[in-house]
């Protein structure tokens, strides 16, 4: 079974269906709900995916969202170790480098998915769109 470690911007495009990219999104969220494929999230993807939905809908639904979601995915949580790795990063974004250093943390991740692929350049995982990805899960 594949290990997708999936970027906070595609859980967001997902779960606020924002247009043409929740497409990609949904399917792999999907796969992961019918145990085709895991996908594993870094905690902090929660309270930014959280803070972005809450811009466009109430507080309950926001919970409920995540709720649901959170139900066929797995969680990194956030520890010192990844903290300190992330400060120390060639990353730009912080917030990039607590996704990267999660996925590496967790190990024997096939592909991080994000629509920010340029940010994660020095990657040892390989990086994936979300079309890409689903089209690699296509051919498996």
């Amino acid at each position: 079974m594949k290990r997708i470690f999936i970027d906070t911007n595609v859980i967001i495009d997902f779960l606020a269906d924002r247009k043409p990219f929740s497409e990609y999104a949904a399917i792999l969220f999907q796969l992961a709900k019918e145990k085709k494929i895991k996908i594993f999230v870094a905690a902090i993807s929660f309270n930014n995916t959280y803070y972005i939905l809450r811009q466009v809908t109430s507080h309950k639904r926001a919970i409920s969202l995540i709720l649901d979601l959170e139900e066929y995915i797995e969680i990194q949580e956030t520890n010192r170790v990844i903290l300190k790795k992330s400060l120390q990063s060639y990353f730009n974004d912080f917030e990039d480098a607590i996704q990267y250093y999660s996925a590496v943390q967790i190990g024997e991740i096939d592909v991080i998915t994000t629509r920010n692929i340029k940010d994660f350049k020095k990657s040892e995982i390989p990086v994936l769109s979300p079309e890409t990805t689903v089209k690699m899960l296509s051919r498996v």
